[in-house]
């Protein structure tokens, strides 16, 4: 890991090379409209608080303030990395809060102002790799070093973020929390530059969409060229996960958001949006014996082979209730990976449940007439609940609700 965050994006090295400093003396710029005001609520003098401004210009390559005799102003550049930067400094202070680090705002902002890009970077480093051994590897710096780092971080926050154990030293559960929240306020910094050079060049800003394995890969599938089509240069990355991994994937940050069938309960940190509404039918090859029969029955069901659901997942979740109280039919393979499910389903007389709008872009399956199974589940997108989206972000989820206005028959608009 070569940054502070799982997936690398490309301006994560320009935005490590901006100290904690720069982007505080920033960020009091925009708010007071006033270099030298700013240089007095900082404790600075109005020289070194432009030659820092200065320094950032040049960093991101773009004027950010505009002089005039009234003020220095944020132009458009300044507004949207403003934005990023006050977010970051809210999420840090957050975190110092949650912790118990500090009991209010100021206490916060007063801690996060001693803190230093290296000392975080440690800390997230070490979670991510599991010791400081490995982590310094990644770093390409001596484990003396971010073992420094690590001490001047609890010397700030006087919280305990390590322990030691025969193993070595570890992150405590205290120290994982900050971490996650610090490894997520940090992409803040990250995408405010590649704002500003989308804004500038064209430069493809990435966009990393978790796909949960039913639904969500058709639903991707479908509106991807037409993305494509009114943004060429775009950088799509698509993660394949079951329910369970994409939920830990979207809250460290590893995914923008997830396209998929959403959870009965919305977890905590995240908000859920209902797009479609596709109840769930008991699916079987072509041809199957039970194609021929009129309404199947439950003890119909439990004489085949199933294919269900990974644990934690809606549709073993659907599974379980449709057997609850009986012994159940066999289930040899349990598993979220479509591929693997349709191989399996078209070569012999097993059955599984599948949604209506995976049935409507599979040939060869037949849906048996079991009448309704409830609750109906709903594709939809999820996202942490104070994400900010990038305007490639955005326009992305814009395509996929734009697409799902005029649903299929067998489909019910959610809401």
């Amino acid at each position: 890991m070569a940054d502070e965050t799982s997936h690398k994006t490309p301006g994560a090295e320009r935005a490590q090379s901006l100290s904690f400093r720069q982007l505080r003396l920033f960020e009091a710029i925009g708010d007071l409209k006033s270099v030298r005001r700013a240089s007095e609520a900082c404790s600075l003098s109005q020289p070194a608080v432009t030659q820092a401004l200065a320094k950032m210009e040049a960093q991101l390559g773009a004027t950010l303030v505009d002089r005039r005799a009234s003020g220095s102003y944020l132009n458009e550049f300044g507004m949207v990395f403003h934005a990023r930067v006050k977010r970051f400094f809210e999420q840090t202070e957050r975190a110092v809060i949650e912790i118990g680090a500090a009991v209010n705002a100021d206490g916060a902002r007063a801690i996060v102002n001693r803190l230093t890009r290296s000392q975080l970077r440690t800390l997230v480093g070490v979670m991510e790799h599991g010791s400081f051994e490995l982590a310094s590897e990644s770093f390409d710096i001596s484990a003396a070093s971010l073992q420094r780092a690590a001490r001047d971080l609890q010397g700030n926050l006087r919280v305990s973020l390590f322990y030691r154990t025969a193993a070595g030293m570890l992150v405590s559960p205290q120290g994982m929390k900050l971490g996650s929240m610090v490894k997520l306020a940090l992409q803040e910094i990250e995408w405010g530059v590649m704002e500003i050079d989308s804004a500038l060049d064209g430069t493809a800003t990435p966009v990393v969409i978790g796909a949960m394995p039913f639904g969500g890969s058709v639903l991707l599938a479908s509106v991807l060229d037409r993305f494509l089509e009114r943004h060429p240069s775009a950088d799509i990355r698509i993660m394949n996960e079951s329910a369970v991994e994409m939920t830990k994937c979207l809250r460290a940050g590893e995914v923008d958001f997830v396209v998929g069938l959403l959870p009965a309960e919305t977890p905590a940190e995240l908000v859920c949006e209902p797009l479609i509404e596709t109840p769930y039918a008991v699916v079987a090859r072509q041809g199957h014996p039970l194609t021929r029969a009129g309404k199947v029955t439950v003890e119909e069901l439990m004489a085949y082979d199933w294919i269900t659901g990974t644990p934690g997942s809606s549709r073993r979740a659907c599974f379980d209730r449709i057997f609850a109280g009986t012994k159940g039919p066999q289930t040899h393979v349990a598993t979220c990976a479509l591929p693997v499910i349709r191989h399996l389903l078209k070569g012999s007389d097993r059955l599984t449940l599948m949604t209506s709008y995976e049935i409507s872009f599979e040939d060869g399956l037949r849906a048996l007439h079991c009448g309704p199974i409830d609750p109906v589940p709903a594709i939809g997108i999820t996202t942490r609940a104070d994400w900010m989206p990038t305007p490639v972000q955005s326009a992305f989820i814009d395509v996929i609700r734009t697409h799902v206005c005029a649903p299929p028959p067998l489909l019910r608009q959610a809401g």
